[in-house]
């Protein structure tokens, strides 16, 4: 197959985090699981770029406002809480390195992202073994885990349509107190396969990507707990314009496909969570000096959520090649 031809700078800024999407903010012992409806794909998020050597950076927020009403309970550590209302800030710095190889229609990256995290918690506490503060409230800023992608693996069946396989891990190095609400680390290793399209239609200067992955955790020490695997797909469609902004919508969809197990998922059940998102998303790419720089927002709602919190996500970020 003949070698990718060559597309603008600022074209592969737009993949931007490929495997960096990070994301995630509490675990399914936290009801919610790593991921946060339709914030993990990224636009072009099917490519790998052929830029051998390139560095991408990306500086990402993304805030999560959600809830959980009534009677359902929510493990947080070792306390059951019900009538939950959580807000989430991460951020996060996200590098990738193109990997250098010779001139094919495959190309390959390797990546890191470290994150920060803002967690505020509220709700009604049914147990508790020493919650640090006893009115069923708990904020926090603090590191959250680091996640690792080894390897992401692109194909280039042409300039116009790509796919993108990736391997990646978050590693239990975050803050995390069994005792507390609010914790941005998780206590376990999460291991996350994906894998991501992306069509281009040049005539009409639209793109269509979409991303499909497993969660798998490990149990937390502190608690027992382990987390059932998850399913994840989210889907974009951007029509882009000659100004350098575009539009369009981003799909989410998150599905726990395995029960809850040990420590406090014995005495309230499994658990197994569902919630659909869709919302706008906005991009605009352009130049910040002679660096070539991506930028795109999104405000996702969600909607028809079983045995999770239920709110909206937003998120900035920024993209440069370096």
């Amino acid at each position: 197959m003949s070698v990718l031809p060559k597309l603008s700078a600022l074209r592969w800024l737009l993949l931007s985090g490929l495997a960096l999407a990070a994301g995630n903010a509490l675990a399914t012992e936290g009801g919610a699981g790593r991921p946060i409806t339709g914030q993990i794909i990224n636009p072009m998020a099917g490519i790998v770029p052929p830029a051998p050597g390139e560095v991408f950076a990306t500086v990402s927020s993304i805030y999560y406002d959600g809830s959980l009403g009534g009677s359902k309970q929510l493990p947080l550590g070792n306390t059951v809480v019900t009538n939950v209302d959580m807000k989430v800030a991460y951020n996060y710095l996200g590098l990738s390195y193109i990997w250098k190889t010779a001139p094919s229609a495959w190309s390959y990256a390797s990546g890191i992202v470290l994150p920060f995290q803002y967690t505020d918690i509220s709700g009604s506490v049914t147990g508790s073994a020493g919650l640090l503060n006893r009115s069923g409230s708990d904020s926090s800023t603090q590191m959250a885990d680091i996640l690792f992608v080894p390897l992401a693996i692109g194909y280039h069946f042409s300039k116009t349509e790509h796919m993108a396989l990736s391997l990646q891990f978050y590693a239990p190095t975050g803050s995390y107190d069994a005792n507390r609400l609010a914790n941005a680390g998780q206590n376990t290793w999460t291991f996350m396969p994906s894998l991501a399209y992306t069509r281009i239609l040049p005539e009409s200067d639209i793109e269509l990507s979409g991303t499909w992955g497993l969660e798998f955790y490990s149990p937390n020490s502190d608690t027992h707990y382990h987390n059932g695997a998850i399913t994840t797909l989210d889907l974009t469609a951007i029509k882009r314009f000659p100004s350098g902004w575009g539009g369009g919508a981003v799909f989410g969809w998150i599905q726990q496909i395995s029960d809850d197990t040990g420590g406090l998922a014995n005495e309230i059940g499994g658990n197994r969570g569902r919630t659909l998102g869709l919302g706008p998303i906005l991009t605009w790419q352009g130049k910040a000096g002679s660096t070539p720089v991506s930028a795109s927002l999104r405000w996702v709602s969600e909607f028809d959520v079983a045995n999770r919190p239920r709110g909206n996500g937003f998120q900035l970020n920024a993209t440069g090649q370096f």
